[in-house]
């Protein structure tokens, strides 16, 4: 009994470890660069820091990426993985 509870106590928290933080970063400025064979953004945010972020199969408004260079972007990413980009109004 005391292993199965130490067990099933193991697998609980190493669930918790792995399970993901959420914390979605905004990113508003203009979109500087993209690099087809990386995935790469870098975003020019308006404290003019370029953030570099990576597009995921997941992203949203991905495909459509290419057209916004040197536009206003709005960029929501995760531990640098883009969810969504879009264009900024």
């Amino acid at each position: 009994m005391k292993k199965f509870l130490t067990i099933a106590a193991v697998i609980a928290f190493g669930s918790a470890a792995h399970a993901g933080c959420g914390k979605i970063e905004t990113t508003e400025g203009t979109l500087k660069s993209f690099d087809k064979e990386t995935k790469t953004l870098k975003v020019e945010g308006k404290d003019a820091k370029v953030a570099s972020i990576t597009l995921t199969p997941t992203t949203k408004g991905a495909d459509l990426v290419d057209g916004l260079v040197g536009k206003a972007v709005k960029v929501d990413a995760t531990h640098g993985k883009a969810t969504i980009v879009a264009a900024s109004k």
